[in-house]
């Protein structure tokens, strides 16, 4: 299973509302997202937009978005908008349930390689019945 950078490196841009006490949202939203896990980078592109690289495998875009908006900032819901985050949701889904991913987990990369390590024969294996190892 050989995924590529390009495959699982995202770029999207995250509009935010004009009306809000913070005019700067993106601005805010960037030194919030900054050391987040998965987060590749954050750009400010202008005071209402954010663009935002980041790891599919390690984080969505929906979590992203839900994270934003539990920090009080307002994601711009024109349809256009609306339309094009479905999108996004459902293609990265889909792509993460076909890296092996369950959709309701976050970091999956770990449980991965866990299973591939599992399927390795290697040696370290213990091949009693449960039962038989824990027997003193």
């Amino acid at each position: 299973m050989d995924i590529s950078d390009a495959d699982r490196i995202k770029s999207r841009e995250i509009p935010f509302q004009e009306i809000h006490p913070d005019p700067h949202q993106a601005a805010t939203a960037a030194r919030f997202l900054k050391d987040v896990d998965g987060i590749l980078d954050t750009d400010p592109v202008a005071p209402i937009l954010l663009r935002v690289t980041y790891d599919v495998l390690v984080t969505r875009l929906q979590e992203i978005e839900e994270a934003l908006t539990e920090l009080g900032l307002h994601i711009d819901n024109r349809l256009i908008y609306r339309v094009r985050r479905a999108l996004y949701y459902y293609t990265e889904d889909t792509f993460r349930a076909n890296c092996g991913c369950p959709n309701g987990e976050s970091n999956c990369t770990k449980k991965v390689f866990a299973k591939r390590y599992e399927l390795i024969e290697h040696g370290c294996r213990d091949d009693r019945p449960e039962h038989w190892r824990r027997y003193l």
